[in-house]
Order: C-alpha cells, then sequence, then structure tokens
C-alpha cells in the first residue's frame, strides 16, 4: 500500500487516505480526525471535524486552551458562554476565535465539516486576554504578498498584541511561489484548502493537494509553488506578539 503520508521530528504531511477516527467526550453525532497534537511535537492541536447526524455538537471545555475554527463546508452554529456570552451561525469561510477559559460548544448540519484550532494560551502581563472574534473570510480583504499579485494573503484575526494566534489564508495563482525560503520562529499547522502545488519542508520536497494537513516546528525551512491551472489556497496557523 502506498501513502503520501510523513511524519518526521520537525514536519508532518497527513494526507486524507490515512485518516483515523478519534471520539471525545461531549462530542455526539460526529467524526474528529486529529491532524497534528503534542503527540508528534507539535504545540498546537488541529481536528478537522465532520457532522454525521441531526443535533451533532461538539463541547469544548473552560480550560486553559483557546480555540479557532473554519468552516470548511456546511453550516455551523456556535455559542459561547463566559463574559463575552453569545453566539453566531458560520456558513462555509466562516471563522472563530474562542479564547482561553470560555466553554464553546459547536453544531452542525449532517456534511458540515471544519478545521479547529487548540493551543495553550500564552499570557502576556498587564495585558487583558482577546475576545471572541468570528467572521466570514469572503469579507476579509487579501492584499499583496510582499508586493506579489499573483500571491495573497488574508489575515483573519486582528493584528493586536492580546492574541498569540493568527489565523490566516494564503491563496496562489498558478506558478506563483513564497518568495524564498522561509525559516523562522513560528510554528505553523496548515490546511490546503483547494489546489495542487509543492511544498519544501526542511530539504524534502512533497506534492500536496486540497485535504492534505500539514505541521511545521519552529525553524523548518519552508516554500511553496502551486502547480496546474487551479489557483491553490491554503489556511494556517501561526504563534505570535510574544518573547521568546
Amino acid at each position: 500500500m502506498n501513502t503520501r503520508t510523513i511524519v518526521k521530528a520537525r514536519h508532518a504531511l497527513i494526507a486524507p487516505d490515512g485518516h483515523v477516527r478519534s471520539d471525545f467526550p461531549g462530542w455526539s453525532g460526529v467524526g474528529a480526525y486529529v491532524m497534528l497534537s503534542p503527540a508528534m511535537g507539535a504545540s498546537i492541536s488541529q481536528i478537522l471535524v465532520v457532522f454525521e447526524e441531526e443535533a451533532a455538537s461538539v463541547a469544548l471545555p473552560a480550560d486553559g486552551h483557546e480555540h479557532a475554527l473554519y468552516v470548511e463546508q456546511g453550516s455551523v452554529r456556535a455559542e459561547w458562554g463566559g463574559e463575552d456570552k453569545g453566539g453566531s451561525e458560520l456558513g462555509g469561510g466562516g471563522f472563530l476565535f474562542c479564547p482561553a477559559g470560555t466553554p464553546l460548544t459547536l453544531q452542525g448540519t449532517p456534511g458540515s465539516r471544519l478545521t479547529l484550532f487548540r493551543k495553550v494560551f500564552a499570557t502576556l502581563p498587564g495585558t487583558p486576554p482577546p475576545p471572541v472574534t468570528f467572521g466570514d473570510a469572503a469579507e476579509v480583504p487579501d492584499e499583496p504578498f510582499l508586493g506579489n499579485e499573483r500571491a495573497r494573503l488574508q489575515t483573519l484575526l486582528p493584528v493586536d498584541p492580546r492574541y498569540d494566534l493568527a489565523i490566516n489564508i494564503f491563496t496562489y495563482q498558478p506558478g506563483a511561489t513564497l518568495p524564498f525560503v522561509e525559516t523562522h520562529i513560528m510554528e505553523h499547522g496548515l490546511l490546503m484548502l483547494s489546489g495542487r502545488g509543492i511544498y519544501r519542508l526542511e530539504d524534502q520536497y512533497y506534492p500536496v493537494e486540497a485535504g492534505d494537513a500539514i505541521w511545521m516546528a519552529p525553524y523548518c525551512p519552508q516554500w511553496f509553488v502551486a502547480i496546474g491551472d487551479e489557483p491553490a489556497s491554503y489556511l494556517y496557523s501561526k504563534d505570535i506578539h510574544r518573547l521568546p
């Protein structure tokens, strides 16, 4: 048997052909597929959630973890407690950030799917925690990356020191690339949303396509080129705004 999945000490590519379901307390009628987690050396978890039944739901506790999600397809109702108690309906392209210490419940229609990021919040002394934040990626403007009109970046969460996490979408026209091999302190969890490309991770080059998840440890050299006839797009997380 063959697979494109590969897991190494400082990077990983998880292809859909190897997904294995997990079940968690408080999660009902959903398939949960853990793409990335501290078990592989990552500091962030990335979980694919597929709503399978009517009244399917996910309950996330009010602990030291913050959560961010992106709805890939379908419709999801998010409700949160704490000081910012409220709720929102999220369709395809909808995103939500929920700070640590805030309980979060998700209910989705059958066939809906989302990617969930989960990490321990790094506090910043003298700075209040970030608020619940949500929106629609279709309403977030894209900007040329380092002046390249063919590689465009959407920043979903506010650029604000209260947040220790960024969630972005990068879209490349066919043949567009990252302008150089990046090597930096930020860790990435990544989901290919559409299209195809080649991702360099350390000294290896991997073909990637929609549905693939990627982990990049801090200082993992990385580079990407979009290939094929369609634009390639990916969602990714990174840790920000905290002194090493």
